[in-house]
């Protein structure tokens, strides 16, 4: 049954008619992390040394010419940018060939995972505006040490397992959470992450585990509010490693029991 909030929400299993609304929806949450990954990645004091050096050797060569200077120091922010681009938009393009390719069949049809959406009424029209997903790993089951990020998307990590389970060693992983700019700090994301919460609980789950990238500052915050906690940190995002450490990009593993 529906879910409904304040703002006129509702939160209900996904159907195939969803298909484009979710991918549009993830594609544009995942590529918006682009650019506060560059903004982020270029503050860092490593960064503007080497862009205030880069400057300076083109102010130099080009007979203290400011536009060369500024010439090569845009052409620093670009490879930067480029970087934060191509690990983003590859992990959209590998999530988009693998399970977000068929959801009926990869997350409906299995009883042990579940993808949900949410919609908001506008002129009558109900729109998609979020979307939630757990995949539920049982006790012993190898993961191929790839890791996916939640929250309005991310990248994907291969961080050990440290937490030990209890029973059967059952837990879910929150491998999407993703909710669209205009309907955010309004309570939507928390609620479809207590949605999967809550299914992990009725699975018998004994913890509920995710993976977020660094530049998702709101996403992490969002996560401790609902008591998950930090447990590993990498900078594994199967991107070109270059790539990785000049965007300084890392994948935080967070994790609740339940």
């Amino acid at each position: 049954m529906a879910q409904k909030n304040n703002f006129q929400y509702s939160i209900r299993k996904y159907t195939t008619s969803d298909e484009h609304a979710v991918a549009t929806l993830f594609r544009n949450g995942i590529l918006e992390h682009v650019y506060p990954a560059f903004f982020k990645a270029m503050s860092h004091p490593d960064h503007v040394g080497v862009a205030l050096s880069i400057s300076m050797a083109g102010y130099v060569l080009g007979g203290s010419s400011y536009f060369q200077a500024l010439l090569f120091g845009g052409a620093w922010a670009g490879l930067i940018y480029y970087c934060c681009h191509d690990i983003y938009e590859r992990y959209m393009l590998r999530r988009l060939s693998t399970d977000m390719a068929d959801i009926q069949a990869n997350y409906l049809d299995n009883p042990d995972n579940a993808f949900w959406v949410a919609e908001e009424e506008v002129d009558g029209q109900f729109k998609v505006v979020g979307m939630a997903a757990v995949t539920g790993k049982r006790g012993g089951e190898v993961t191929g040490g790839e890791r996916y990020d939640e929250l309005n998307g991310g990248v994907m990590g291969g961080a050990p397992e440290i937490a030990q389970d209890a029973g059967d060693g059952s837990y879910g992983e929150l491998p999407h959470v993703i909710v669209s700019f205009a309907c955010r700090r309004k309570g939507l994301g928390s609620q479809l992450t207590q949605k999967a919460l809550d299914f992990c609980k009725e699975r018998g789950y004994s913890r509920l585990a995710l993976d977020t990238s660094s530049p998702q500052t709101a996403a992490a915050s969002l996560y401790q509010k609902l008591g998950f906690v930090q447990t590993a940190s990498h900078s594994n995002t199967h991107a070109n490693r270059w790539f990785s450490k000049l965007a300084r990009i890392n994948v935080m593993r967070m994790e609740k029991f339940i």
